[in-house]
């Protein structure tokens, strides 16, 4: 009968459920085998739904058999219980007696392949399994107490695998779902990763060779080192082994990875698949983590532990400099940070802006944006100050170049004044040596501004107005325009919105559909405040049409007065009023003046609050979710298709003045940021009619690091250009109400070429010298030199990456589940966009790319999510708050198989 195997309760309990319903009235089962020790003697079987007693002994002769028979009937006599013989004494040699008690009449010979397709609840089993021996061991042992799921009429090899793996590893993700590279790198860093290395060598070696061909040579070396105790070190050892197979990799590098790999040696390019993958999970992580979903926050602690875990090691084995290229340790992104700030204290700006590439391609970048975004202001200003200086020619032309260029100056020195978040020395000191330039540049285009002020002040008026907008004219300029169209406008006061400030707005509502509009080709509208740039006089004037000072009575009245002289009704809210009732966010009046006819103004009072109380949103932006009250406003303005206008009543200065400074000593004192009496140093005296405090004489600083009062947030009242620039924002729900005249602006035109450095500037800054302004026929021109087809007719001849991957079956099996999806030159012209700004655009420039400009983009951006998330890997997200599209283009190409040029 061949070798005695050895067989164990769960063989004996397959073995009698399968052959005992059939002989309810046999007790003595004689089996070919040898019982495991470690197996019990007695248990319980449920045969044909009744629980029976089994006795097993092992016996190797005839008279043992016999003996233990005679026993079992006579403890027994009265009962059902099976008595089990394991023994390996031939049929031949046993008699006709005793083998007429036993099951068959004969000693049952253990087919395993049967009790294993038994188990499962098989008809049959795929031959491989047969001729694999420590499958079928390891099917037997490690069945779960409830049993082997059914998997069908044939057990097959993979199916047989997967349950295994389940069973053994504890994971349902790798017996269930998408087995591959990433998913096995998952479970090693789960608790389940240390069961491997307690399996039989035989099941671990058959485990790995099938792992192996569904997931490749990258399985060899992570079971090798699970297989040694080692499956929650193999990613960080993943991360180092970049070092080894990179090209320049040196020897004493290889020798020391070697060592931390200790046993485990990788043939041909079993390391190299092995680094690719835990480089690929790890950046699917660093996205997910970005991605603000449900589980961004268990990605992101996966990501950290594998990076900290790493680092350890490095220094640990004295390998930080050899990875200083790395794309994922801590240690390599500081050092990155570091070439950076080295390369802008040298000023050496193209070399800065090559080791931004390296930052911004660092998988840290997405987990600590705060850093890569401090990296990417730091080179932004840097392009700023080698630009040509600019020279203030008039108060006309520094209100305009503020809000176009300036107030991102502005804006980008908050960002950089909150530095590096970790703290680094050497990056905090090359940030603050920027920061000082900059200020000190942006400090002479102040007092340069603050003197032409001095003089225009005295006699500027509606009637002569030195070629600027005047505050107590936004109205008449700018609001009265759009009152002629369908609907007329909601106006938005955002007391003390800078033009740092509208900046970010104007981005995120350009990302919201809204299409942007001015009466001024390629410009936004900026007006000057009245002075001092204090909220009762400025906002008076805005308010009333007219130079006035006073409160929100004045306001109302002066609101109502000036639309009556143009036949319109119009209702003025402050923040007392907006607020509704329970389950309606709005007040019923403002709701049915929205509805109606009526021109409407709301004042939100948030950012002057917010500086006047020690808040400053983020602390260095802001987000429209962060204005009270102004989602829902705008968001009931498109609903009554509604232009928009967002306008401020004065600018603000933030306080940047040392830590436990106080205010500057001065006599007159009637605000933070003005006075009365003689001026001193980077103070202007003003007077004129626009003088509205002060008995129309007034003192007020151009500097910004002056303040009367005790320190707050930030201050307004001065002369400085970030006060008496006044942003005037037009926005429109549909293109359809751009009044006659007027003029769309897309995002390019309104963001400075060095902000942006991949765009190019539609039109010149103004107040910068030597620029000729672009003419209305020359824009004409430009227009009509435009392409005579649209993205909408052909893919491109030469097949670019977005025609690659429209192209592809796998885009086409996408297509077919997204029902009205974009045409395919759409597609690809947005991915096109995305490849060539370097993966990332605007929701706005991503919809003109398309050909679908001002269609909300949001539901564009879903639709190719839908298309491109293949599987649910997130190659298409929004990032920054649903402003900004970013594509990952290795993603994109590994999952539509498309080759990189």
């Amino acid at each position: 009968m061949g070798a005695v195997p050895e067989v164990n309760r769960r063989i004996l309990e397959a073995l009698l459920e399968a052959r005992l319903p059939g002989a309810k009235d046999r007790r003595l089962v004689l089996v070919h085998g040898r019982y495991d020790r470690s197996s019990p003697s007695e248990f319980t079987v449920r045969i044909s739904g009744k629980s029976r007693r089994v006795a097993v002994t092992d016996q190797p002769s005839v008279l043992g058999i016999v003996d233990a028979w005679r026993a079992h009937r006579s403890a027994t006599s009265d009962t059902d219980d099976v008595l089990v013989v394991t023994t390996s004494v031939e049929d031949a040699q046993l008699g006709w007696d005793l083998r007429g008690h036993a099951l068959g009449r004969a000693t049952c010979t253990v087919d395993r392949v049967e009790i294993v397709k038994q188990r499962f609840g098989a008809v049959d089993v795929d031959p491989r399994i047969r001729r694999e021996r420590w499958l079928v061991d390891a099917l037997l042992d490690a069945e779960p107490a409830s049993g082997w799921r059914r998997s069908g009429q044939v057990l097959t090899r993979d199916a047989a695998v997967r349950a295994l793996i389940g069973a053994r590893l504890g994971s349902g993700d790798l017996a269930e779902g998408t087995l591959d590279a990433s998913s096995l790198l998952t479970w090693s860093r789960s608790v389940a990763g240390s069961a491997f290395a307690s399996l039989p060598r035989s099941e671990q070696a058959g485990l790995t060779s099938w792992l192996t061909e569904k997931v490749g040579g990258a399985a060899v070396v992570l079971m090798s080192l699970a297989s040694e105790g080692r499956a929650q070190d193999a990613m960080a050892l993943g991360v180092l082994a970049s070092a080894i197979t990179a090209p320049d990799a040196s020897t004493q590098t290889a020798l020391e990875i070697g060592r931390l790999l200790g046993q485990v040696r990788p043939r041909g390019n079993e390391l190299t698949a092995f680094v690719d993958a835990v480089e690929g999970t790890l950046d699917r992580w660093a996205i997910e983590a970005a991605s603000g979903a449900a589980h961004a926050a268990m990605a992101r602690q996966q990501v950290l532990d594998v990076i900290r875990q790493a680092d350890d090691l490095a220094v640990s084995a004295d390998l930080t400099d050899a990875l200083v290229g790395n794309r994922f340790l801590t240690s390599s992104f500081s050092a990155r940070l570091r070439v950076l700030t080295a390369a802008l204290a040298r000023g050496r700006l193209e070399a800065a802006e090559a080791a931004l590439g390296g930052v911004e391609e660092h998988a840290l970048a997405r987990l600590f944006p705060e850093r890569a975004t401090a990296a990417a202001t730091a080179v932004r200003l840097a392009r700023w100050l080698a630009e040509p200086e600019e020279v203030v020619d008039s108060v006309a032309s520094g209100v305009r170049a503020h809000l176009a260029d300036w107030g991102w100056v502005d804006r980008a020195l908050a960002l950089l004044w909150a530095g590096d978040s970790v703290h680094d020395p050497v990056v905090g000191q090359a940030y603050r040596s920027l920061y000082d330039a900059v200020r000190a540049r942006r400090d002479r285009l102040d007092e340069q501004f603050a003197k032409h002020l001095t003089v225009w002040t005295q006699s500027a008026s509606t009637h002569a107005p030195g070629g600027c907008l005047l505050i107590e004219d936004v109205l008449e300029r700018v609001a009265l325009p759009l009152s002629g169209a369908a609907h007329a406008p909601l106006v938005i006061v955002l007391d003390g919105m800078s033009s740092a400030v509208a900046t970010e707005f104007g981005e995120q509502l350009a990302g919201r559909g809204w299409s942007e509009a001015s009466p001024r080709v390629g410009e936004r509208t900026s007006a000057v405040s009245a002075v001092p740039s204090v909220t009762r006089v400025s906002r008076a004037c805005l308010l009333t049409g007219g130079l006035s000072s006073g409160d929100q009575a004045t306001e109302r009245n002066g609101f109502e007065s000036f639309w009556r002289k143009h036949r319109k009704n119009a209702l003025l809210l402050h923040k007392g009023d907006i607020a509704g009732h329970a389950g309606q966010r709005l007040a019923e009046p403002l709701i049915a003046s929205l509805a109606g006819d009526d021109v409407v103004a709301v004042v939100l009072n948030t950012i002057d609050d917010a500086l006047d109380h020690g808040r400053e949103g983020d602390r260095t932006g802001w987000r429209l979710t962060d204005i009270t009250y102004l989602a829902e406003l705008l968001d009931a303005a498109r609903a009554y298709a509604r232009p928009v206008v967002l306008v401020s009543d004065h600018g603000h200065v933030l306080d940047r003045t040392p830590a436990g400074s106080g205010p500057v000593p001065a006599s007159g004192v009637q605000s933070a940021r003005w006075r009365t009496g003689t001026p001193e140093a980077g103070e202007i005296a003003l007077t004129g009619p626009r003088v509205l405090d002060g008995a129309g004489s007034v003192v007020v600083p151009w500097r910004e690091d002056i303040h009367y009062t005790p320190r707050k947030a930030g201050y307004h009242g001065g002369a400085a250009l970030a006060e008496m620039t006044v942003p005037v924002l037009v926005f429109l729900p549909s293109a359809d109400l751009l009044p006659s005249g007027w003029h769309l602006l897309s995002p390019e035109m309104v963001t400075p070429t060095w902000w942006r450095s991949t765009t190019v500037r539609v039109k010149p800054v103004p107040g910068r010298k030597n620029q000729k302004p672009e003419s209305r026929k020359e824009a004409k021109a430009a227009e009509q030199s435009a392409p005579l087809f649209t993205v909408e007719e052909a893919l491109p001849a030469t097949p670019t990456l977005g025609a690659s991957v429209v192209a592809s079956k796998i885009y086409d099996a996408q297509k077919a589940f997204v029902p009205k999806a974009p045409k395919k030159p759409e597609v690809a012209a947005v991915i096109d966009k995305l490849s060539a700004a370097g993966g990332r655009c605007s929701l706005a420039e991503a919809a003109t790319a398309a050909g679908r400009a001002g269609r909300n983009p949001e539901f564009l951006v879903s639709i190719l999510q839908r298309l491109l998330n293949v599987e649910g890997y997130p190659v298409l997200s929004s990032v920054d708050g649903g402003r900004t599209l970013e594509l990952n283009l290795q993603l994109l190409r590994e999952q539509f198989n498309v080759e990189k040029p």
